[in-house]
């Protein structure tokens, strides 16, 4: 078992745990991420992870609520345990001094680009980062983000904070004003990081992208995870989550992604309505 020492909530259906996983603490490296279990019976839910304190053995996961593990999971609290966690999985970021790196995060993927903006950061590298949401009680890890960049920007959507737009209008900006960038990392919504791929791939800027499809095992042994990346086929959970942005196949990872799309509103909308209906399959 492993027991949650913190809970909170940072944003709308966005909670942040700190659990204790001291081996896993110890051992973990930005870019990784878990699988955990609720419960024997529970679902894996796969949570990168968002930071560590090795000296006091605590992991920092960050989810939001869209199925019914994730709701299950976020009506846990301080001191209730979480059955089983596995980890550190995944091959960790490649952290080394590029010279400018962009970290772009939009969504819940701004969990996932911290602790990467963090390490490229004490690696001296020179960190612009941009972090986005649909609005401003969207936007989580504001503060954190700052600390760990040179330079912060942050849009909305809907105009409610920061800048009215997406983040990749403020990379635009960024390229359009001739602001050297050795690397670009996207982590967010699948067409967020299509879009960023899109406008660095116009200037050659090498970008990174963290995938997060449908996963099981997380051992590479069911390919479940498998993406299509410069033609080939590979697994998250073993080969990644991170890839040459450029070479991957949005297109084909949006419809993985959406395969069980109508039977997860309907298992969430069973589970927080119970005897409710859903009708022609849908929430």
């Amino acid at each position: 078992m492993f027991p949650i020492v913190d809970a909170r909530l940072l944003a709308a259906s966005v909670k942040q745990f700190k659990v204790a996983a001291p081996e896993i603490a110890r051992k973990r490296r930005p870019g990784q991420f878990v699988v955990l279990r609720i419960s024997e019976e529970g679902e894996r839910i796969p949570l990168t992870i968002a930071d560590a304190d090795p000296e006091g053995g605590t992991l920092t996961l960050i989810f939001q609520e869209v199925g019914k593990s994730t709701a299950q999971l976020g009506r846990l609290k301080a001191g209730d345990s979480i059955s089983d966690l596995i980890g550190p999985l995944g091959v960790p970021t490649h952290l080394e001094k590029f010279g400018t790196v962009v970290c772009v995060g939009g969504g819940i993927g701004i969990a996932p680009v911290y602790p990467i903006a963090k390490g490229m950061r004490e690696a001296g590298n020179t960190v612009i980062s941009i972090i986005g949401a649909r609005t401003k009680d969207l936007l989580i890890l504001e503060e954190e983000m700052a600390r760990v960049s040179n330079v912060l920007k942050v849009s909305t959507d809907d105009g409610s904070y920061g800048y009215h737009g997406f983040v990749s209008d403020i990379l635009q900006d960024f390229i359009d004003a001739g602001t050297t960038i050795d690397l670009a990392v996207a982590i967010g919504p699948v067409p967020m990081m299509r879009v960023v791929c899109n406008v660095t791939r116009n200037k050659n800027i090498k970008t990174v992208v963290s995938l997060n499809p449908i996963m099981v095992d997380a051992t590479g042994m069911c390919g479940a995870c498998r993406v299509s990346v410069g033609g080939k086929t590979r697994f998250v959970c073993v080969d990644g989550p991170e890839f040459d942005g450029h070479q991957v196949n949005f297109a084909e990872l949006v419809k993985r992604q959406r395969a069980y799309l109508n039977q997860e509103k309907q298992a969430h909308e069973s589970y927080m309505h119970p005897g409710g209906a859903c009708l022609g399959g849908k929430s």
